[in-house]
């Protein structure tokens, strides 16, 4: 352009701060700074730190509020709310919270960012503390809450937020709502509660988009009604990867290996390229089915014809489809061989195959391992003295046992009765059904 103006260079900005590449927005606004033809104004602001939300720098977005404090626009509620919400939603809840506290006259944008910056970062009581103590809610509110529930494990919680929310007449849920809930029924294998949502999708005009699709064939496959999942998937035209990937996470954790073989190929033969979690689906059906002959060139076609670098999932998979077909070698070979550390995904799975084949020395080396990353885990423990058992040294499995530091936990299990979730644990006598 021969002749730019405040506006086109705000514009812009917005423009790339709305955009997948986010950066573009910073160094516009740095290049803004420089030509000094043009000094940003209050529009220009909130624009930039929006983009150093989305790239998670608060740290450097910290310099442009010190600048904002300097022009004296630190009380214009635009740049306010946005520098609330940079540091909130990047975990920097200290200094988000001292804006808020600063203002008596916080707006409900202000309330939302709060409200889902605690439950970002895992302080969901807090979250939920300031919800009930909103002056006001909008959908957005609702929303964030019953999203800060699903993210922290709270989906009863989520459910019975909605229950509220659907009785309120100027609160209406939308897109957002109904993937907050469709994960808390596929966390909690609430089926009929699962297919209600999607009834209430359907009857109340929800948009269909690739978020809201993925996440409706999530939960079919997660409560395992892979049919219904399949008619989902097979009718939505606009399929994104996440949809495919979805499908294909189903069909391998529901037995189905073979679909995910056929469903990948198809995916290749698509406009579409597969990713790393397409990779964790086929490797899973591979694990799951012991294909031991599959999972190694589907490993090396992801590493040299889609040069997608392996993460720990992929690792993971390998380790368990070669400890179960008692290549314990081999899975310690890759275990060695990983650029980060094991988790106890992977030790356990190594440890549970030294179990199945009996192999003492390295079932000691997984064990030592999987103590080391969580001390109070008993089930090291337990896999280990069955490992002596099953070969005959009785002295140390029962050495095992003692060791252990504390109980074991006891399992539990949620089961849905006429739309209702029951969790019982072994040995509790607490339900009133039990």
């Amino acid at each position: 352009m021969d002749e730019r103006t405040l506006f086109t260079w705000n514009t812009i900005i917005r423009g790339f701060s709305n955009s997948s590449d986010p950066r573009y927005a910073i160094l516009l606004f740095v290049y803004m700074l420089e030509s000094l033809s043009f000094e940003p104004e209050r529009r220009t602001y909130p624009s930039v730190f929006k983009a150093y939300t989305q790239l998670g720098l608060a740290k450097d977005g910290g310099q442009v509020h010190g600048r904002v404090i300097k022009l004296g626009l630190e009380f214009d509620p635009f740049i306010r709310n946005s520098i609330i919400h940079m540091y909130v939603s990047c975990g920097f809840l200290d200094c988000g919270m001292k804006l808020f506290d600063e203002d008596k006259d916080s707006d409900i944008v202000a309330w939302n960012s709060i409200v889902l910056g605690h439950a970002k970062c895992g302080e969901v009581e807090e979250s939920w503390r300031l919800f009930r103590k909103m002056p006001n809610k909008n959908d957005i509110s609702w929303n964030s809450m019953m999203s800060g529930f699903v993210r922290n494990g709270k989906w009863i919680d989520a459910l019975k937020l909605f229950d509220e929310m659907s009785r309120m007449d100027n609160i209406k849920a939308s897109g957002f709502t109904v993937v907050s809930l469709l994960n808390a029924c596929a966390n909690l294998g609430a089926f009929e509660q699962g297919k209600w949502v999607h009834e209430y999708i359907k009857k109340n005009g929800i948009e269909l988009n690739v978020i809201v699709v993925t996440a409706i064939i999530d939960m079919y496959c997660k409560c395992g009604s892979i049919e219904l999942a399949r008619k989902v998937f097979e009718g939505f035209p606009m399929k994104g990867l996440s949809c495919w990937n979805s499908m294909m996470l189903g069909l391998a954790t529901n037995g189905f290996e073979n679909e995910v073989f056929e469903l990948f190929l198809e995916l290749e033969s698509s406009n579409l390229r597969p990713d790393s979690v397409s990779f964790v689906a086929v490797l899973t059906a591979c694990s799951h089915s012991g294909q031991v002959e599959k999972a190694r060139p589907y490993f090396t076609l992801m590493t040299e014809k889609y040069e997608i670098e392996p993460l720990i999932e992929h690792y993971g998979c390998m380790v368990d489809v070669l400890g179960r077909a008692g290549f314990i070698e081999e899975a310690v070979k890759i275990i060695r061989s990983m650029p980060m550390n094991p988790d106890a995904i992977i030790w356990g799975s190594l440890l549970t195959a030294c179990n199945s084949h009996r192999n003492v020395d390295v079932a000691k080396w997984a064990a030592e391992n999987l103590i080391l990353l969580d001390p109070n885990d008993t089930s090291a423990h337990v896999l280990m003295s069955n490992v002596y058992a099953a070969s005959g040294d009785f002295e140390r499995a029962t050495w095992e046992r003692i060791s252990m530091h504390k109980e074991k936990q006891p399992g539990c299990s949620l089961i849905e009765v006429n739309g209702e979730v029951h969790e019982f644990v072994a040995g509790g006598m607490w339900h009133y059904q039990m």
